[in-house]
């Protein structure tokens, strides 16, 4: 069984630099590649043909999302399924405008990666001022590139909470009490959406779990990896 790493908008492999180590004692890592496709149902089928055998996801974020998408198309393939700091909400009026502002822009200029405002925005209000962090995620987002940004920024985000009934593996929904970017209520739809699925609230992060509560994180993953059937 190996453990499918899903990152989210304008992350990489690097998110998980501080759980996947720990976690690899419960099966191989893989890393998901998102950032070569311009639809949510391209990347899950390029997850899964990427991924051998039997998985466990963990999706962060739009992570989350992808990794959804990939226990519908495949569900006797996906053992079991971590979600973490994510939502099953279409984007709003005002998200959607915002994209489209940032894409515009990128497009008519150069790429400068993420802003400082919009990753301290993603943080604990007390780490907002944390320059490590803001530089680690900045650096990511300068990884994948411009075309990466551009892919991503113009996904159409419809939702599926009227699909997470179909959902049948384990699933495991990890919320952050202090995530300004997706609320704990959000979490709470997908608990009360698919069926079986269990929350778990970390009080003391933002939105960038696996930076912010690397510890927690991965002990209610392994706790959770450890009571799923054989």
């Amino acid at each position: 069984m190996s453990l499918v790493l899903v990152s989210g908008f304008m992350l990489d492999a690097g998110l998980w630099d501080d759980v996947a180590g720990p976690l690899s004692a419960a099966g191989p890592i893989v890393h998901a590649d998102l950032s070569r496709d311009a639809s949510i149902r391209a990347m899950a089928e390029r997850l899964l043909a990427e991924a051998p055998g039997r998985v466990v996801l963990v999706g962060f974020s739009m992570g989350g999302t992808v990794a959804r998408e990939a226990a519908r198309i495949a569900p006797a393939r996906v053992r079991g399924l971590a979600l973490v700091a994510t939502s099953a909400r279409a984007d709003t009026r005002a998200q959607a405008a915002a994209k489209r502002i940032a894409v515009e822009r990128v497009e008519a200029g150069p790429f400068g990666g993420l802003s400082r405002s919009s990753i301290a925005a993603a943080l604990h209000p007390d780490r907002a001022g944390d320059e490590g962090m803001i530089a680690r995620v900045r650096a990511m987002g300068l990884r994948l590139g411009r075309d990466a940004f551009l892919r991503q920024s113009r996904l159409e985000r419809g939702g599926d909470r009227d699909r997470l009934g179909a959902i049948a593996c384990p699933t495991l929904v990890v919320a952050a009490g202090a995530d300004r970017l997706r609320s704990v209520a959000e979490s709470e739809e997908l608990r009360d959406g698919i069926p079986g699925a269990v929350l778990r609230v970390v009080a003391e992060s933002g939105h960038m779990l696996p930076i912010e509560a690397p510890g927690a994180l991965t002990a209610l993953l392994l706790d959770w990896l450890g009571a799923l059937p054989p």
